[in-house]
């Protein structure tokens, strides 16, 4: 499904944030990057998607190498990794219903869309969608209306809309209460399962991880220093990570 070879970030020549980072990933579960701040963990996840350019390296997905791509087939590919934000990007002046559409931009024409015309299938969908997640009642709620975790659900909801054959989430809980985070990592294992898709979680919560993810990727320094199962995350482990002791206890 995706395979990450040898791949570099430089925001700043000669400083590398990322360090030749090599992963793949398949199936249909959820894999949790974890790691201090700074490690490059959000600049890993971004670059999947072209976010961020790599500076060097492959990211192939789906049998391309999406950093050689552009124009059309770069949006393509993007149309087929669905992104969930920290910060939720809704539109907020438009509704939820609206804000899940948006997802189907990718095979709406321009016009269509201008003119808010999608198709009936897609509207079915957004529906079906509304309810997996409770806001079938909030459908034309504006979203600047709705709770963080309303808005993170909608956020979801929409990235599921494109059909993503992988969906990336950056830090989808660290802004929502331990309760909200609990019932959004619910939601994500859910779509993992029942849309049999792989999932790449970017996150600081170790416990969440450990509760949700099948596979754990810690980082530090911008290197993979761990990657396996969650109880292979010992507190020697977690030190490497995220160095010291003291806050382990």
């Amino acid at each position: 499904m995706l395979a990450i070879k040898n791949l570099v970030k430089e925001y700043v020549p000669g400083k590398p944030v990322l360090r030749g980072i090599s992963l793949d990933i398949e199936g249909s579960d959820i894999t949790a990057i974890i790691g201090p701040s700074g490690t490059g963990k959000s600049t890993l996840i971004r670059c999947i998607n072209r976010l961020v350019e790599p500076t060097a390296g492959e990211i192939v997905f789906e049998g391309r190498d999406v950093v050689q791509l552009s124009g059309s087939e770069l949006r393509l590919a993007r149309s087929r990794i669905g992104m969930v934000f920290q910060e939720y990007n809704l539109v907020e002046r438009l509704s939820v219903m609206e804000n899940l559409l948006t997802g189907c931009l990718g095979k709406t024409s321009a016009w269509k869309a201008f003119m808010r015309k999608f198709d009936a299938d897609d509207i079915c969908r957004a529906w079906e969608m509304l309810e997996i997640v409770g806001l079938t009642g909030f459908a034309n709620a504006r979203a600047d209306s709705l709770s963080g975790g309303q808005r993170q659900r909608v956020g979801i909801s929409r990235a599921v809309m494109q059909r993503p054959a992988l969906l990336l989430a950056d830090e989808p809980t660290s802004s929502l209460d331990p309760k909200t985070s609990v019932e959004i990592m619910e939601l994500l294992a859910r779509v993992a399962e029942t849309k049999n898709i792989p999932v790449i979680i970017n996150m600081h919560d170790v416990d969440l991880a450990r509760r949700f993810a099948k596979r754990i990727i810690g980082m530090a320094g911008g290197h993979v220093v761990y990657d396996g199962p969650p109880d292979g995350l010992s507190d020697d482990v977690l030190k490497t990570i995220y160095g010291g002791e003291s806050w382990l206890h």
